[in-house]
């Protein structure tokens, strides 16, 4: 018991203990955060239907109709005619032959990846990619190598000495915590050079980029040209669970060879019907689209007039790095007493030293919310011993962290060699 309470108070000492915060009333803009009305600026909520009414009637009548549970897994008793409809939906809008519905984005990377990695064979995968896919690494028998983020000289270097196995590339499309977008024209120009599948997670990415939100493999005009898109219904849809979409013989394979999909209990029927409601709504309303994407660009001009390095973000999500963790903390409990609640994000979640404050906005925020927000963060900071503008852009943590990184490889090439133990060590740090 001591050597807990010992881990506990060294995390306190290093500002990267975390406790859980409680939201009363649905996700909107606004919340009430530990009984403190709040604006919300770190919900992946991003299309605001989470709490739409049509999605919530949807999610009850489901509740009334299939009951709150599905009962089984997918393989036993599990498939109902809701969970169906869905992926036969999702198929359509993402332009594929097949959709599989998973329990979650965690889930379904872990179980693609793992699936598609198997013994003797290489996952290429970005050193930013999310955890769940850093996971799915690690359950597959295949070996990993990890690139530099979106660096597509050490991605060719590596599929150059895999040479003859088959192979893997996994990405982020949206990256989560620096709120880029992965260079997915290139990672396809080389994987079919190289004759290797991709798989693209497009979690921050569905809903919220392209036409009509359909992510960012249709924004860069690659719909058909990647193996398997994973996307999650947990964010911009406003419900829980996620979804692989793919060709039918690939979704038949995944099937009978992703462990979380053959072993977990099928999404429940109300998650899964307030999905699709949700669904109805983006194309029904592609301008939610285009309003986070108009709210992203004003969030990030109202931080710039405040002092705050912005560059590197193209999207929903705007990181504001101040590096130190406790001073992240400091800032982000300021602006709680300010009526604003911007997460710190700390590590293990971002390297060591690029600790920030993570914004995701929303389609539902008003542009006057968003240049209150914007002054509180920069009275915030300033209280708390940080000028805006002092900071580490994320784009310049990212290049030192990279220069560090290929300093500690032989080099024989600009991405050093093909070392699968070191970069097996460095999935382990990344997680």
């Amino acid at each position: 018991m001591s050597e807990i309470h010992d881990r506990l108070d060294e995390l306190k000492e290093l500002g990267l203990f975390r406790r859980t915060r409680m939201v009363s009333g649905p996700q909107g803009p606004r919340v009430v955060l530990d009984g403190k009305p709040v604006l919300l600026l770190c919900s992946n909520n991003y299309l605001g239907l989470a709490d739409h009414p049509r999605v919530r009637e949807a999610a009850a009548d489901a509740a009334m109709r299939w009951g709150v549970g599905a009962g089984a897994s997918r393989l036993v008793s599990g498939t109902m005619t809701v969970h169906r409809r869905l992926e036969e939906r999702l198929a359509a809008f993402k332009g594929t032959e097949a959709a599989l519905l998973f329990g979650s984005g965690y889930l379904a990377n872990v179980g693609v990846v793992s699936a598609l990695g198997g013994a003797g064979r290489v996952v290429f995968s970005d050193e930013l990619n999310h955890a769940s896919i850093v996971d799915g690494c690690r359950l597959a028998k295949a070996d990993t190598f990890i690139y530099q983020h979106c660096d597509m000289e050490h991605l060719a270097w590596g599929l150059r000495h895999a040479e003859g196995r088959g192979a893997l590339i996994v990405t982020d499309s949206v990256f989560s915590m620096d709120g880029d977008v992965a260079p997915l024209e290139e990672i396809v120009q080389l994987a079919r050079r190289h004759d290797v599948r991709v798989v693209v997670d497009e979690a921050h990415g569905t809903g919220c980029l392209g036409p009509g939100g359909r992510g960012a493999v249709h924004e860069a005009g690659l719909e058909g040209e990647v193996d398997v898109v994973v996307g999650t219904l947990g964010k911009a849809l406003g419900a829980y669970g996620a979804f692989a979409a793919c060709d039918q013989a690939m979704a038949q394979l995944l099937v009978n060879s992703a462990r979380p999909f053959i072993f977990s209990t099928a999404p429940p029927p109300p998650a899964v019907a307030g999905a699709l409601a949700a669904l109805e709504l983006l194309e029904e309303q592609p301008h939610r689209v285009e309003k986070l994407q108009a709210n992203a660009d004003t969030m990030r001009d109202e931080l710039a007039k405040e002092g705050f390095e912005v560059a590197g973000s193209t999207t929903q999500i705007v990181p504001l790095v101040v590096g130190d963790a406790k001073l992240a903390m400091r800032i982000c409990e300021l602006a709680i007493e300010r009526g604003v609640f911007a997460q710190a994000i700390r590590p293990p979640t971002v390297p060591e030293g690029t600790s920030r404050l993570r914004l995701a906005l929303m389609a539902s925020h008003t542009k006057s919310e968003l240049r209150d927000a914007a002054q509180v963060l920069g009275r915030s900071a300033l209280q708390a011993g940080f000028r805006p503008g002092t900071g580490v852009p994320v784009a310049a943590a990212r290049d030192a962290a990279a220069r560090e990184s290929a300093a500690a490889r032989p080099a024989d090439s600009p991405a050093g060699p093909f070392d699968f133990e070191a970069d097996a060590a460095r999935v382990a740090r990344a997680a």
